[in-house]
């Protein structure tokens, strides 16, 4: 099958970017992030696209990204902490070797400092993490070959634990 060798899930703040490239790195592929993908070709961050047009937008042009990026990568791929939320997208993930990178909201609290960077963490950032994490772990447990915990460990020893995590087909 086509198609990115390795899919990342997660809440935002996980390390799927730090995990990402360094999966890339030890499997020798190239590294995609599909956050990156939408903020290149809009010039503006995500959180400007979020205030100027909205959540609903902003997915729009999410489920854009993942699409093509599933199409055209065969790398690492990382999915923004929303792109699961739409079906057409998990439906597309059937098949891949999707991991699950795991936090609590505690080691979310510390990762991201629950800065303002993060629109849908605006205000009362534990609270809404937790809201957030209630509303998407089942569909990050849905889409995912595999779940890692990051709690506790270093980028690179997440690292070794999605690779151990997945069965890849030598290329």
């Amino acid at each position: 099958m086509s198609g990115p060798l390795l899919v990342l899930v997660g809440p935002m703040g996980v390390g799927k970017s730090t995990v990402g490239q360094l999966l890339a790195e030890q499997l020798g592929v190239g590294y995609r992030d599909t956050d990156d993908d939408i903020v290149a070709e809009q010039g503006r961050t995500i959180a400007d696209i979020f205030v100027e047009e909205g959540e609903s937008a902003f997915r729009a042009m999410e489920k854009q990204a993942v699409h093509r990026a599933l199409a055209e990568h065969g790398g690492v791929l990382a999915l923004g902490g929303g792109a699961v939320l739409d079906a057409d997208t998990r439906r597309l993930l059937a098949g891949h070797q999707v991991v699950y990178l795991s936090m609590d909201v505690e080691e979310a609290v510390k990762r991201t400092g629950l800065n303002a960077a993060r629109p849908l963490l605006a205000v009362n950032p534990r609270k809404q993490w937790r809201e957030l994490m209630e509303a998407r772990r089942h569909l990050y447990e849905e889409v995912a070959t595999a779940v890692v915990p990051t709690d506790g460990r270093t980028p690179e020893e997440v690292t070794r634990a999605a690779l151990d995590a997945v069965e890849l087909k030598e290329a």
